[in-house]
């Protein structure tokens, strides 16, 4: 086999197409790209005027004709035209050839269908992917990414928590023996501190903000200290801007929903878990990874209910795209990992 050229016109190129954030990994070089999977549409001329965080910082800020969406909604496709085109804008940032057809691996949610499957293959194919598109479930990626020894006999569960999707896998033998998805995760929990806020306290905030709600208070168990801090906002009844105080305890109590909601797919996954992989998980413990990893108290909210040691992956919002690029890398020793865009 021939060496990795990193000055090859053709370079491999893996990605994590998520409803947040879309992350690019190009073989022989790494992680090159991470943006939010955000488009700005000019509806007057229907022209994309920007992609990733140009398109973000004009959320809640654009004038009346420019449109700013997000083309994926629940870890799937919801606009398919301006996914393809802000994946061909990504590519290009990245991929400096235009006569060359990279291979592509895409990271997708694990109970996909077929059809939204697909979508995902097409929109990388009109981007400029080469035939045939892989595609990997995003816990078998994130398990990779993560370090999980997943060709190993013995189980391991992870927990990748995303924007639109939290999905649970028990892995053993290179293979998802166990899974469940359920479309609650990183975005729910801020429409929740939205939908606290409007109905606790008659104010709008924007998503942006709901973010950094959850970033800087939110969190899914008791803390040693509770925080108290001011958002800002509309008051819905005035129209004019105000701040409002708030603690951790009433974000904990806003988000309670969702983040149970995650846990029970957690729990319900452990449930269908044969009884010798059981026992493995029981020693190895359950291992987190995306965004939602990152929310306070959550190891211990899902230790507490499980009784299993919780873990947090080493770069869990990297996961998935670096275990779509171990893959990647290996591509022939690993193509029992992925699903082709094509039967051959």
């Amino acid at each position: 086999m021939a060496g990795t050229n990193p000055i090859s016109l053709t370079r491999d190129i893996a990605i994590d197409l998520g409803t947040a954030n879309t992350l690019i990994y190009i073989k022989g070089e790494g992680i090159v790209l991470d943006e939010p999977s955000t488009v700005a549409l000019d509806t007057t001329t229907g022209q994309v005027v920007a992609v990733g965080h140009d398109a973000k910082r004009m959320w809640g800020r654009a004038p009346r004709n420019i449109r700013v969406v997000r083309p994926l909604k629940d870890g799937v496709i919801a606009d398919f035209d301006l996914c393809e085109q802000m994946l061909r804008e990504f590519i290009r940032r990245v991929h400096t050839s235009r006569f060359s057809k990279p291979r592509m691996i895409v990271c997708v949610p694990s109970e996909i269908t077929g059809v939204e499957r697909r979508a995902v293959q097409d929109a990388a194919e009109f981007a400029g992917a080469r035939r045939p598109v892989y595609v990997i479930e995003e816990p078998m990626a994130a398990a990779i990414g993560a370090g999980l020894p997943v060709s190993e006999p013995s189980a391991n569960l992870i927990v990748d928590i995303g924007g639109g999707t939290t999905e649970v896998a028990v892995i053993s033998l290179g293979g998802i023996v166990t899974a469940s998805s359920c479309r609650v995760a990183g975005d729910e929990i801020n429409d929740a501190i939205v939908a606290m806020f409007k109905k606790e306290f008659n104010l709008d905030i924007g998503d942006n903000t709901a973010e950094e709600v959850k970033i800087q208070l939110g969190s899914a168990w008791p803390l040693e200290e509770e925080l108290t801090a001011d958002v800002g906002g509309r008051d819905i009844a005035s129209g004019l801007p105000r701040t409002q105080e708030v603690t951790t305890v009433e974000i904990r109590a806003a988000i309670d929903v969702p983040v149970t909601a995650i846990i029970d797919v957690v729990k319900s996954t452990l449930e269908r878990t044969p009884p010798e992989l059981a026992a493995d998980v029981i020693s190895s413990g359950i291992t987190l990874s995306g965004g939602g990893a990152l929310l306070t108290g959550l190891t211990e909210r899902i230790m507490h209910e499980t009784g299993i040691n919780v873990l947090v992956a080493p770069d869990p919002l990297l996961s998935v795209v670096l275990g779509g690029g171990l893959t990647l890398e290996n591509l022939d020793a690993m193509k029992g990992l992925t699903a082709q865009s094509d039967d051959e």
